[in-house]
């Protein structure tokens, strides 16, 4: 009897270790077949956005775009903001390497700056794709694509209007220098006055490309000499605001006529409305998102892309400014 029920019980041990076995091997089965079809199931993209600060519309505009485009294509993005930080910006290249991002669309803080050149070539080399949107780099030898805007020709479009609408002119520049993209603009409008005398750049004013810096230094200019310029040149929409609003504070209206770059909403709105806001060359921050958002695709599928995409722009001026859309970006 004894007998029996141990052979009883090793046949149920038996039993249950067979049991075991088959389901262990089942669950090998399944994860080796499913390591064979892996390759073969979409992973998500991943794109590391970063540009010099959020606090402009313009920016956020064109992150609407990527987001919109990666949203729709169940892919994963990451934006950032430096604040106009170079070490900040670095740190979040750095960041964006260690999340294995596929594309990394940068505007940089400052296209010169060799910290921020130097992590984006240690992305590229782990295999990361580098378009530039907005403002290119001093170094472009490892970016696979920049989309920008005709910047050159912004400013010559500027300096025309400016010479049709003013037989001479004593001019303000007001500009961010660390952006390239201002630098290309700042070309553009002094090839077209360079060989006329009748036009004098008398100082340029760093304004980092916001309003509220604009305002502060234009005002303290013209509190101590309001008769020094006639003409304000601002190479971006943010510090023609800030110079308009510096006048409105002093009461100075129809006195000195202010231009801008970018096509704003509210520097819209202003040809509307001020008396010294005279025009302003309109780009197009929705087609420079979309245009990235296509050449990261591109980039991610192995497909050839122009190295330079650029976006055209065009002049609005208080003459033709009702013919446009003021309600947002173009």
């Amino acid at each position: 009897m004894k007998y029996k029920l141990t052979k009883f019980i090793k046949k149920k041990d038996f039993v249950r270790l067979t049991s075991i076995a088959i389901f262990l091997l089942g669950i090998i089965l399944v994860v080796w077949i499913g390591s064979f079809y892996m390759p073969f199931v979409k992973q998500p993209v991943k794109i590391g956005s970063t540009y010099m600060t959020l606090n402009n519309s313009f920016y956020k505009t064109i992150n609407e775009e990527v987001k919109k485009q990666v949203s729709q294509n169940g892919d994963i993005l990451y934006t950032r903001d430096p604040g106009l930080s170079v070490s900040k910006q670095c740190q979040q290249i750095y960041d964006f390497i260690d999340k294995k991002v596929d594309v990394i669309l940068i505007n940089p803080v400052n296209g010169e700056s060799k910290q921020v050149q130097h992590a984006l070539k240690i992305a590229h080399d782990r295999g990361i794709k580098i378009v530039v949107v907005d403002s290119q780099l001093s170094n472009s030898s490892f970016v696979n694509a920049n989309v920008v805007s005709d910047n050159f020709k912004a400013g010559v479009l500027d300096a025309k209007y400016m010479m049709k609408s003013s037989p001479q002119a004593k001019i303000l520049v007001l500009r961010h220098w660390n952006a390239l993209s201002v630098k290309e603009r700042y070309r553009g409008f002094v090839s077209e006055i360079k060989n006329n005398p009748k036009y004098q750049i008398t100082e340029n004013l760093e304004t980092l490309g916001q309003t509220d810096v604009a305002l502060k230094n234009v005002q303290e200019l013209l509190k101590a000499d309001p008769d020094k310029f006639d003409i304000i040149m601002a190479m971006d929409d943010q510090s023609a605001v800030g110079a308009l609003a510096a006048m409105d504070a002093l009461n100075l209206h129809n006195k000195i006529m202010v231009y801008g770059i970018d096509g704003s909403t509210n520097m819209k709105h202003l040809l509307l409305s001020n008396p010294n806001a005279q025009a302003t060359v309109a780009q197009s921050p929705i087609k420079l998102g979309q245009k990235s958002i296509q050449v990261c695709y591109k980039l991610v599928k192995g497909k050839k892309v122009s190295k330079d995409v650029v976006v055209p722009v065009f002049l609005l001026t208080k003459k033709n400014i009702n013919d446009y859309d003021v309600s947002g970006w173009q």
